[in-house]
């Protein structure tokens, strides 16, 4: 649902985006939506946490390995370049959407932005000269970064925005440290960028054949949970840890699961008149995981 909201988001506008919408998207009902939001709003406000903690774990890192501030933010600045790039249909929803999504988005993105203005604050410590700038170029300067972010991401075709790392720097650095540092940042061969995997996405059920309601992810969740160092549950034992009691029913969705190669049946079955004897496979392993981290997260 979240991955449903940000490409909803991203095509229509945060203001065009309906719970019909999401629902439809997504592939579940709209009484699992309500179970798990309570409107719209919550929908799209759980989606920005989630990106905002997703861009967290690229930039955070970059920005803390690397040395002097320049050096940090040069590479918090590209490691936010390579997730946008990497994920536009993301950076609209952070940067683009969520200036019309209410004032709940706003305030939360004003969270966030007094974050990154602080880090950018900290070059008035580098600033030649007694004081250096006042406090609010910090404020003014993540102002014009992103209205240029902004800018490219709602064009059609923006180009590779990690091409602006130098332009950037440039920009930032010039209150701080002077115009002969900012033509040095505007010097600076492109970034390549860092080779990475194919995209997770937020939704790991994208790539499967057909889409599974919510009551096959608590059965795929349940076979993992009791699966393990030999121990295979049965079709009752899965059925009692999803809280699903009608049996007929617990067995059409293992056989929806088996069929889409995410569990395996390591019992004779009903060919013996013996349990059926569950375990997840190796890809039933990837989603379960990946749906496992997700659901720590929030």
């Amino acid at each position: 649902m979240l991955a449903a909201i940000v490409e909803v988001a991203s095509e229509r506008g945060a203001a065009g985006v309906t719970v019909a919408d999401v629902v439809a998207r997504s592939g579940v009902s709209r009484r699992t939506f309500y179970e798990i939001f309570s409107d719209r709003e919550d929908c799209f406000l759980a989606a920005f946490d989630e990106a905002i903690a997703r861009i967290a774990r690229e930039v955070v890192p970059a920005y803390e390995a690397a040395g002097p501030w320049r050096e940090k933010i040069r590479a918090g600045l590209r490691a936010l370049l390579e997730i946008l790039d990497y994920e536009p249909g993301m950076g609209r929803l952070v940067i683009v959407e969520t200036l019309g999504a209410g004032p709940n988005a706003l305030e939360r993105r004003s969270r966030v932005l007094a974050q990154v203005i602080t880090v950018v604050d900290e070059g008035r410590r580098e600033a030649k000269g007694s004081d250096g700038p006042p406090p609010l170029t910090a404020e003014g300067i993540v102002g014009g970064v992103l209205a240029v972010l902004h800018g490219r991401l709602v064009e059609k075709n923006p180009g590779q925005l990690i091409e602006l790392a130098g332009p950037l720097m440039g920009m930032i650095v010039l209150p701080y440290l002077g115009p002969a540092a900012a033509r040095k940042e505007l010097e600076r061969p492109v970034p390549k960028a860092s080779a990475r995997p194919r995209p997770v996405n937020s939704d790991p059920l994208r790539d499967l054949e057909m889409r599974l309601t919510y009551r096959t992810v608590r059965v795929l969740m349940a076979v993992g949970t009791l699966g393990g160092r030999g121990s295979y549950p049965s079709n009752r034992r899965v059925g009692d840890a999803a809280g699903i009691t009608d049996q007929g029913q617990i067995s059409k969705l293992l056989a929806r699961l088996r069929r889409l190669g995410l569990i395996e049946n390591k019992g004779a079955g009903a060919a013996r008149g013996e349990p059926n004897a569950w375990m997840l496979t190796a890809r039933g392993r990837e989603v379960h995981g990946a749906i496992s981290e997700q659901s720590t997260r929030s």
